[in-house]
């Protein structure tokens, strides 16, 4: 499944193209993915301007001059893609794809004198797509208390173990915990960069989260920054079926240091062999050496 890396390199492909766009032209190929598409959906579409496009954890929000938010989850095989030369153009209007099975929504963004069409892909159909009110979005069940945004000056050492505080939970469910009904968690983290970010911080998926000290807080918060950071710069990871929108492919997958390398040798050359234990039914990647 796309994690936050994915996602917010997807944003960054769409801004460009729909940020500032009026919509036109939408077409639903479906009445479905994972959930209907919303009752009306391409008739409120139809003519709207996008004022901005944002992440939260891993929705995109498209905000709209209609006073509605078009939110879109990628699911586990969601994927857009922006097509801006004439032949794509032309090709639209004849509702010819190399992929016409898995495609399920298109439209045109114009601004100025620019027009994309952007089609939506889904061969799992685990994506889903909302038309909500700005009022309704964050009380609605898909944002009511997430957590703090990773990237963001909200995640710090002090915050971090204000959540572990008290927790019998080990590290690695608290991190991959979004948020409770106090909005307490960190949103859009996800298992490939947890695990990244614990071997940064030298800290095992094991270890009790009420253990946690705070050089340990701040060493982890720093490992949590710096491994989404470098993976937002290499476009994601591109395992599974994830592009992004140009089609290209991200490389962080070269880097993992623990993820899926199961019975190879760690990178810090400590003796340690990468070993794999599920937590919650997600698997976790380790090195039993220098991660206590």
């Amino acid at each position: 499944m796309p994690e936050l890396p994915e996602v917010e390199t997807v944003r960054r492909g769409l801004a460009p193209h729909l940020e500032s766009a009026r919509l036109s032209e939408v077409r639903l190929h479906r009445a479905n993915l994972r959930y209907p598409f919303p009752e009306r959906f391409a008739q409120r579409l139809e003519g709207a301007g996008v004022l901005r496009l944002e992440r939260r954890a891993k929705y995109l929000l498209a905000w709209l001059d209609t006073q509605d938010v078009w939110v879109t989850h990628l699911g586990m095989t969601g994927r857009f893609q922006i097509n801006d030369s004439p032949d794509d153009l032309a090709r639209y209007y004849h509702a010819v794809s190399p992929d016409e099975k898995h495609l399920h929504f298109q439209c045109l963004a114009t601004k100025g004198e620019a027009v994309a069409r952007i089609d939506f892909y889904d061969p799992r159909r685990f994506g889903f797509m909302l038309l909500l009110t700005p009022d309704a979005l964050y009380d609605s069940k898909w944002f009511r208390g997430l957590g703090v945004e990773p990237l963001s000056g909200d995640l710090s050492a002090d915050y971090l173990l204000g959540m572990a505080k008290g927790r019998n939970v080990n590290l690695k469910a608290l991190l991959m915990a979004q948020g409770d009904a106090k909005g307490g968690g960190i949103a859009g983290l996800g298992n490939i960069y947890v695990c990244e970010a614990l071997y940064r911080a030298r800290l095992s998926p094991d270890h009790k989260a009420s253990a946690l000290t705070q050089a340990q807080a701040v060493a982890l918060v720093d490992g949590i920054k710096s491994v989404l950071e470098e993976a937002v710069a290499a476009g994601g990871s591109s395992i599974s079926d994830f592009a992004a929108t140009s089609g290209e492919l991200g490389y962080f997958q070269h880097r993992f240091c623990v993820y899926d390398r199961k019975g190879e040798p760690c990178l810090r050359k400590d003796g340690g062999i990468i070993e794999r234990k599920v937590h919650q039914g997600r698997s976790s990647f380790f090195c039993p050496v220098c991660q206590l």
